[in-house]
This record gives C-alpha cells, sequence and structure tokens, in this order.
C-alpha cells in the first residue's frame, strides 16, 4: 500500500535528535521555513511592560 504521507503538499523539515531533544536541522531549513515577524521583540517589550505595571498596582 502506498504512503499517505506522499500526498501531502508540505513536509517537516528535518530533524535533529531524539525526543525532548529533537528539533528541525538548521542546515536543511532555508528562508521559505517558518514566519516572518519582525515586530516580535517590540510586542514582547511592551507585553514585559503590561505584566509589570499590572503587578505593581496591587
Amino acid at each position: 500500500m502506498a504512503d499517505p504521507l506522499d500526498k501531502a503538499t508540505s513536509k517537516a523539515p528535518a530533524t535533529q535528535g531524539e525526543g525532548c531533544l529533537s528539533r528541525y536541522d538548521p542546515d536543511d531549513l532555508s528562508p521559505e521555513d517558518g514566519t516572518e515577524f519582525p515586530g516580535a521583540a517590540e510586542l514582547w517589550e511592551q507585553l514585559q511592560n503590561d505584566s509589570e505595571d499590572e503587578s505593581g498596582d496591587s
């Protein structure tokens, strides 16, 4: 019987390691993989500031 995953339109990149230490192989990744999130650092800073503001009100 044919492998049903052969019909998939996308495939995960190769991995390194096993179990909890499994991660994507950096040599197999390309700019096409993942997401682009140029505002991540600014969002993280804003969320940290909001969290500090809420904990300071108590």
